[in-house]
């Protein structure tokens, strides 16, 4: 904000944190979508400029993946 001329305080900040954060974490969980308790992992091996790598991810009980 600084660079727009306009001078905050750090404690004018914080309350605006202490303001907001609730309604942020009530909209976002709002559209927080559920997990399945299951979670299967999946490693794959790839050869990538002649050096093998690993490369892993995570899959919930319907086939999203995760990572």
């Amino acid at each position: 904000m600084a660079e727009r001329g306009v001078i905050v305080d750090h404690s004018t900040l914080h309350r605006w944190l202490i303001r907001l954060v609730p309604l942020l974490d009530k909209a976002f969980r709002r559209h927080k979508r559920s997990v399945g308790r299951r979670w299967r992992m999946d490693e794959t091996g790839i050869k990538v400029k002649g050096q093998w790598k690993y490369l892993y991810r995570a899959v919930d009980n319907t086939a999203n993946l995760k990572w």
